[in-house]
């Protein structure tokens, strides 16, 4: 069991992209995704699964990009909360349900993982108070989520990688559209850092 106190949570930096690749495990997450899903257009994304994704995030962490933040306890790596600027989502862009609701410069939580020993102890509330305040040092204004909202409980954890909407809520994000029963968009505005 672990509490906020024990867990860090810092940005995917080339020196802890071993750290990343543990956790993602020698699938690459799920199902050799390694978090390129939304990173490229659906063909792209089948084309590179497995190895390709792989290297699609090793050269984009490689080239000192910030594709996201990982969480500890302790030295083990535990979770990954994929955060960046909504451009950088190329595949968001096609969603029917999940396409932009205005042209103002929004960063996106597009995806979580926590490693099973972890799960349903607050490990993803902790990352996405982090991200928020990651995005702020950045200069992000709004950052914009795209959870599960279940019809049933309890939801198998590993299928909800976009993350659950009440830890949205609980970290004070507003649903601003729902295009999808279960699926809303939301927001926090950030205070300027």
């Amino acid at each position: 069991m672990s509490d906020e106190s024990t867990i860090s949570v810092v940005p995917l930096t080339k020196d802890r992209w071993e750290d990343f690749k543990t956790l993602m495990g020698p699938k690459g997450g799920c199902g050799g995704c390694w978090c390129m899903l939304w990173r490229q257009t659906k063909t792209d994304f089948e084309k590179n699964t497995g190895d390709g994704n792989l290297n699609k995030m090793k050269t984009l962490v490689a080239g000192n990009a910030l594709p996201g933040l990982l969480a500890y306890s302790e030295e083990q790596p535990i979770g990954w909360i994929s955060v960046a600027p909504r451009e950088n989502y190329v595949r968001l862009e096609k969603s029917r349900v999940l396409k932009p609701l205005d042209d103002q410069p929004v960063w996106s939580v597009s995806c979580f993982m926590i490693d099973k020993s972890y799960r349903r102890q607050g490990i993803a509330a902790v990352m996405l108070k982090v991200a928020c305040d990651f995005v702020q040092e950045q200069g992000g204004i709004i950052i914009e989520g795209y959870p599960i909202a279940p019809k049933k409980d309890p939801y198998p954890a590993v299928y909800a990688w976009t993350g659950f909407e009440s830890v949205f809520k609980r970290a004070g994000f507003s649903e601003v559209a729902r295009r999808s029963e279960t699926r809303p968009i939301m927001r926090k505005i950030l205070k300027p850092a």
